[in-house]
């Protein structure tokens, strides 16, 4: 079972929470004094209009911006920026937050920012996030300390491209030596237009993770949305007490450099998997998470649980949930709510539903509502508590992971198929139901199915597959299932290029999956009639 204990035996992880897997590695790591970095005052500008007028920050706390490495001075000169990686706020048109990483301790990092990349004219100072990850359980690996740089953006002007570049004392990217380290990001349009955006899970760090990143950039995404199942720092997530020995905190700073190729420029949007739940850094397991990311704050509970979201590009909702709250299959966090997500799922779709200014909804978040793999297949959990607040708002797109390939249902409704979509046809959910799409081809190894591969160009269809959904209590209940459409047995991701309609006309998506060697196995389109 994938579930991420750093060295907790299986016998006792079985039974424990994530809080009780934090509290008893706390107790047990003794053998050192663990320090652990506090949060500094957030730095925010306030960039109304075309950054005119004075940038308004507040200032960060002095300690953690001039604490040293180590007992001895080092010179800002010799540490570089890495991991840069964009986020949008609740607003894409005037919120985004840029982040990144150093290596070492920094004396007052900030962000620079202007309209041109020659003149990054706004210096902000930033928020550092330090988190200590001591030698854990049976570990060989040493202690680790890194530290983690936000600053937050607000009153940008929407449909504009800002510059930025990223430095500390002794860093500036305004010199010529650190020009090439400047990037860039352009806000959301003011009205709705045609954009393309991008989405996978259970990513990790490979040559694929890397190649699939470099397809990504290619579809000039306006964001990205990463279904969980980050970056892998804990591989095995077995719940066996070598656990700890595998964890390796540096995987981060492994994975943000990776990335950084796309997420400089692209927001990449996270939620949360079972393998990001880290138990030493807080008892909900979401510690490391909240240092290393900076999403947007209006979840139910966005300190407690920030993989849980929402924002508006254009014409469409797009709601991030962390499936770690219901998720029967692993119930680490189960039920960590008690039921608050799923009231401001239900809320937060009554809302965007309403809006006449929005077509579609799209819901991304780790554990399979509908899947057939031999690993993982569906999560009843899922289906149980909010399959059926799909169904009553008519949610145009769900994409998950957490199983390692590209499965895509037909539409359905109340569990059953409602309406068949072959590859390229369209469906619209309004009358025919929705589409599930598991897209955890991102780079990890691959999963296998029950049933033959069927895609593009390679269809094999059969009538029925024989799989299973997890029930509560982890026992499996095997199900025979028609609604599984393609099977893909590859790394891949999926592009969505959206079509605002005009009124009285259909606006559309138009869903591809394609794998890493460019070639498309997936399309078909969800329309919905503008009002």
């Amino acid at each position: 079972m994938d579930t991420p204990q750093m060295g907790i035996a299986a016998r006792l992880a079985a039974k424990m929470s994530m809080a009780e897997q934090h509290e008893y590695l706390r107790s047990k790591v003794t053998r050192r004094r663990v320090v652990l970095g506090g949060m500094a005052t957030a730095g925010t500008v306030a960039a109304s209009g075309l950054l005119g007028g004075v940038a308004q920050a507040q200032s960060p706390a002095p300690s953690l911006l001039t604490r040293p490495a180590t007992d001895h001075h080092v010179d800002g000169a010799l540490v570089a920026p890495f991991g840069r990686h964009l986020q949008f706020g609740a607003d894409p048109k005037s919120q985004f937050t840029v982040s990144w990483q150093v290596p070492l301790a920094v004396r007052r990092p900030f962000v620079r920012i202007g309209l041109a990349p020659w003149s990054l004219s706004h210096r902000i100072e930033a928020e550092v996030r330090a988190l200590h990850t001591p030698q854990l359980l049976n570990s060989k690996l040493p202690a680790v300390d890194q530290y983690y740089l936000h600053v937050r953006l607000d009153g940008l002007r929407a449909g504009t491209t800002y510059y930025y570049g990223v430095g500390h004392e002794g860093f500036d990217p305004a010199t010529t030596a650190a020009f090439g380290t400047i990037g860039s990001f352009t806000t959301a349009p003011a009205h709705s237009e045609p954009f393309t955006f991008t989405a996978f899970g259970d990513q990790g760090v490979s040559y694929h993770a890397l190649a699939n990143d470099s397809l990504i950039l290619a579809q000039n995404p306006a964001f990205h949305l990463h279904a969980g199942d980050i970056c892998y720092a804990d591989p095995d997530g077995s719940g066996q007490q070598s656990d700890s020995a595998d964890y390796d905190a540096r995987t981060w700073d492994s994975f943000l450099a990776q990335t950084e190729s796309v997420s400089a420029r692209v927001p990449w949007m996270v939620t949360t998997g079972n393998h990001d739940m880290e138990a030493w850094y807080s008892p909900n397991g979401y510690g490391g998470q909240e240092a290393r990311w900076t999403l947007p704050g209006n979840g139910h509970d966005p300190k407690n649980q920030p993989g849980a979201y929402s924002f508006v590009y254009g014409n469409t909702a797009v709601v991030a949930l962390d499936a770690n709250d219901v998720s029967y299959e692993i119930p680490a966090n189960y039920g960590i709510t008690g039921g608050k997500q799923t009231a401001w799922l239900d809320r937060t779709l009554a809302g965007y539903r309403g809006r006449h200014d929005i077509d579609f909804l799209v819901v991304f978040f780790h554990h399979c509502a509908y899947s057939t793999t031999n690993s993982h297949a569906s999560d009843g959990g899922v289906q149980t508590e909010w399959v059926p607040i799909f169904d009553k708002y008519q949610v145009d797109l769900v994409i998950n992971g957490h199983n390692h390939v590209y499965e895509r249902t037909d539409a359905i409704r109340k569990g059953e198929v409602s309406h068949a979509v072959p590859i390229g046809e369209t469906t619209r959910p309004a009358t025919d139901g929705t589409v599930y799409i598991t897209a955890g081809g991102a780079g990890r190894s691959l999963y296998s199915f029950p049933a033959p591969d069927t895609f593009e160009g390679s269809e094999h269809p059969v009538d029925t597959v024989t799989t299973w959904h997890s029930a509560k209590g982890g026992a499996h209940v095997v199900d025979t299932v028609t609604w599984s459409r393609v099977r893909y047995t590859g790394y891949s991701f999926v592009s969505i290029d959206v079509q605002p309609g005009r009124p009285g006309r259909e606006s559309t998506l138009t869903v591809s999956a394609i794998a890493e060697t460019g070639e498309r196995i997936d399309h078909f389109t969800v329309a919905r009639r503008t009002s």
